[in-house]
């Protein structure tokens, strides 16, 4: 990776640090930003915004104030000379400037007591009066809106999860609950929409399944059609996912995306805080469309920005790491085959995860649980795989964040007469062992790994992971010496290979069917 800056986003140790930063989070997907991570999104807008007394800004995930706390600051410092009196200035700003949607009623109370320095608007410790209690920070409790298919209209939660009494948090976020969200504060028309929205909600579905609803939120702000956008956000978008097929399209497609600060390690974001996949800091600007700068963070420092295009010619997916795009632009010359046609969907054999075989029976099967044995008629699809020669690779890639990173798991060489759960997918068929073998010295490559790793923003390895990955001549084993020699890669971008992905020992597992693996 490209030298980095010595500077770091996490708040520096302070024996009188700002509350703000100290605010426990509601969970991984509703996460309180710091006020230094706020500050670095206000720092990517124009800052002779904050000298206008007619710029408006919104806030429509409000949790703890922070943002409309800073906005009011800098606002305060840049109209100082426009409105010399400090109370008119501060009653200005606060009754016409800066507005707020809170998440909930607790974060609303919280908002306010950031603000106004007081729960309610109309207190007398209020540092500036409103006629309303809610200020410009307001909260409606909404209930979700169900089809006959018992999911809500507008952010897809399960009925039999969030049909909640009254009273109860139901998490029907105002926002994105209404037909017209213009509405909500009048038609108000806004300058500037910032915050970081809610992630995901459980959608009843099998052990922690999730529907991402923070697209949601970035496509309602987009439909008001602010001058500047400026979110932070989960960054699995950037390959699509559930749900987030469509929104990937649009956003890869919107040329006033301008730039991006891209964490591929939450926890250089948000400390504590484990989001698969990390985060992003996007700016959309309506007038201003043209290249993206995209800067990545990772262990406390920042690297080089690149002004590039979000979508790279071939792809569907965005590249995250600019020191990547040189090595892709090589490899797109020699215009292979992509090994993602080698690889199966998810459950190839028909049988899920939870599916465990016996002792007895006429095909191995390779399954959560190890090794287990069934009769072939047990097997609904590939039936003609089977009896073929190919390789076994978990779907679930290591848990780990840390780089460097192993991206996949060991590949498992099969003879034929076996078969496997959902627990992996496969890739083949192949004519002979030897064939195999070779196939799996390609995936054991940090080359083969780190292609793969370009598009995997979650712990799954599904077989679109593998798009950018070029099939090779199997007749012979392969090494990393040997790919990037092929490809003319620069030494800085196989340190920068070998940087980012962890050696794989695959001396057992290459040369049997790793019974004991």
């Amino acid at each position: 990776m490209a030298d980095p800056e010595n500077i770091s986003l996490l708040p520096p140790i302070s024996h009188n640090p700002d509350v703000l930063s100290c605010l426990a989070n509601l969970s991984n997907d509703e996460v309180f930003t710091p006020p230094n991570v706020a500050n670095v999104m206000l720092d990517m807008l124009p800052q002779e915004m904050f000298k206008n007394p007619n710029v408006k800004f919104l806030d429509p995930v409000c949790k703890s104030g922070v943002f409309l706390r800073e906005i009011t600051k800098r606002l305060m410092k840049g109209l100082e000379k426009e409105i010399p009196d400090q109370q008119k200035r501060l009653d200005h700003i606060l009754h016409n400037q800066v507005y707020g949607i809170a998440i909930t009623e607790l974060t609303s109370l919280l908002s306010r007591r950031t603000l106004y320095c007081a729960k309610y608007a109309t207190s007398p410790y209020s540092i500036s009066k409103f006629a309303n209690i809610d200020g410009n920070i307001r909260f409606k409790a909404i209930q979700h809106t169900f089809d006959k298919n018992g999911k809500c209209i507008f952010c897809g939660a399960s009925q039999s999860q969030y049909e909640r009494g009254e009273g109860l948090e139901t998490h029907a976020y105002e926002f994105i609950h209404t037909d017209n969200p213009q509405e909500i504060f009048g038609n108000m028309k806004f300058d500037v929409i910032i915050g970081n929205p809610p992630y995901q909600l459980s959608d009843g579905g099998y052990g922690i399944s999730a529907r991402p609803v923070y697209n949601e939120f970035i496509s309602r702000c987009i439909e008001l059609s602010p001058r500047y956008l400026v979110m932070i956000v989960p960054a699995r978008w950037y390959a699509g996912g559930k749900g987030l097929d469509d929104f990937r399209d649009k956003m890869l497609h919107d040329d006033r995306i301008i730039k991006i600060h891209d964490f591929p390690e939450a926890f250089d974001c948000f400390p504590g805080v484990q989001i698969k996949g990390g985060v992003c800091i996007f700016l959309w600007s309506r007038d201003n469309p043209g290249m993206c700068e995209v800067v990545t963070h990772r262990n406390g420092k920042i690297y080089k920005p690149m002004l590039r295009k979000l979508l790279e010619d071939g792809c569907d997916t965005f590249i995250r790491y600019n020191e990547a795009i040189s090595i892709l632009h090589k490899i797109k010359k020699f215009k292979e085959k992509s090994f993602e046609s080698l690889v199966s969907s998810r459950q190839p054999f028909g049988l899920p995860t939870t599916f465990h075989g016996s002792k007895n029976g006429d095909i191995k099967l390779f399954e959560n649980e190890g090794i287990s044995y069934i009769n072939r008629e047990i097997i609904t699809k590939n039936k003609d795989i089977i009896d073929k020669y190919k390789i076994f690779l978990p779907r679930a890639g290591s848990g780990s964040d840390a780089f460097p990173h192993p991206i996949i798991g060991k590949p498992i060489v099969a003879n034929p007469n076996t078969a496997c759960s959902e627990t992996y997918i496969f890739i083949g068929p192949f004519e002979t062992n030897d064939e195999c073998k070779n196939v799996s010295s390609y995936i054991c490559t940090k080359f083969f790994r780190f292609l793969a790793m370009l598009k995997k923003v979650t712990q799954s390895t599904t077989k679109s992971i593998y798009t950018l990955v070029p099939q090779q001549k199997f007749s012979k084993p392969w090494t990393d010496a040997e790919l990037y020699a092929k490809y003319n890669l620069t030494q800085d971008e196989i340190n920068f290979i070998e940087s980012m992905i962890k050696p794989m020992d695959i001396s057992s597992e290459v040369d049997n069917e790793a019974e004991n693996a």
